[in-house]
């Protein structure tokens, strides 16, 4: 009786590893992907530059299989906001990803001197 539950666990546990290592390794993208995301990263950035209320000269995109994430930094809570509806607006951003983005008043980022 032993000897069976030891071979049903030894089995299962076989089973859950061959399960775990049979995932398919992510694929790294085609040329031609990345340089579909460079066009709608260039897109975006030239939305946002093309605001007439916030500045956003300090923003940077990267754009990956059509997720816009926007790093650096805004000086208000509604720059990072407008940001996100510029860039959610281009033909190609399917998500947006603002939490990358800094908050700086009167050179100030989140309280700290820069």
């Amino acid at each position: 009786m032993r000897r069976d539950a030891a071979y049903r666990t030894v089995l299962g546990a076989t089973a859950m590893l061959a399960v775990a290592c049979s995932t398919t390794p992510a694929r790294s993208p085609t040329p031609a992907q990345t340089r579909g995301d460079e066009a709608v990263a260039d897109r975006v950035y030239l939305a946002l530059n093309a605001d007439p209320t916030y500045f956003y000269r300090h923003v940077d995109v990267k754009v990956d299989s059509g997720v816009a994430d926007l790093s650096g930094y805004v000086w208000s809570t509604d720059a990072i906001y407008r940001a996100w509806q510029i860039a959610r607006e281009v033909p190609g951003v399917t998500r947006v990803v603002t939490n990358h983005l800094d908050l700086e008043r009167e050179g100030l980022t989140n309280g700290r001197p820069r």
